[in-house]
Formats: structure tokens, C-alpha cells, sequence
């Protein structure tokens, strides 16, 4: 359920201000994105599995936070984030 090197790497290429910033809220948003995708997709198999639903409504929470944050304080971006993303606001 870990998402890979390489899709990590993609992201901070998308996201990042440069190759190594993994820490700015974009990337953080775009890696939190993949990791709900993921689980989202692991729960429709697997139904029963609450340790994947708690750890899914955590993750969202975050992602939720972070967006808050960007949305105060650089809204442009928070505006091209979530259309990339494809994101409801």
C-alpha cells in the first residue's frame, strides 16, 4: 500500500519547487492524493477491513488540514492544486 520511490519522485517533480522538496504542502497534498487513492481502491475489494478505513479517514483528515492552510495563505495555488488534482472544493 506504500506507494513506491517512483511515484514519490514524480511527485516532487510535479509539485515540488525543486528535486528534493518533499516537505512543501503541495507535494505533501499530491502524496496524500495517492495514498487515498490507493486505499480507496483496496476497500472496495476488501470491505471488512477497518484498519484500512480508520487509516483511510486519517489520511483525509491531513489532507483536509493541509488544504485549509494552502487555501489561507496562497490561495492561487491552492486553486491550480486542486484542479490538477482533481479535487471538489
Amino acid at each position: 500500500m506504500a506507494l513506491s520511490k517512483q511515484e514519490v519522485n514524480l511527485a516532487v517533480q510535479k509539485y515540488g519547487k525543486n528535486a528534493a522538496d518533499t516537505g512543501s504542502t503541495e507535494v505533501q497534498i499530491a502524496l496524500l492524493t495517492d495514498r487515498i487513492a490507493d486505499l480507496t481502491a483496496h476497500l472496495k475489494k476488501n470491505h471488512g477491513d477497518a484498519c484500512a478505513r480508520r487509516s483511510l479517514l486519517i489520511l483525509v483528515g491531513k489532507r483536509h488540514s493541509l488544504l485549509s492552510y494552502l487555501a489561507s495563505h496562497d490561495r492561487e495555488a491552492y486553486e491550480k492544486l486542486i484542479a490538477s488534482l482533481g479535487l471538489r472544493k
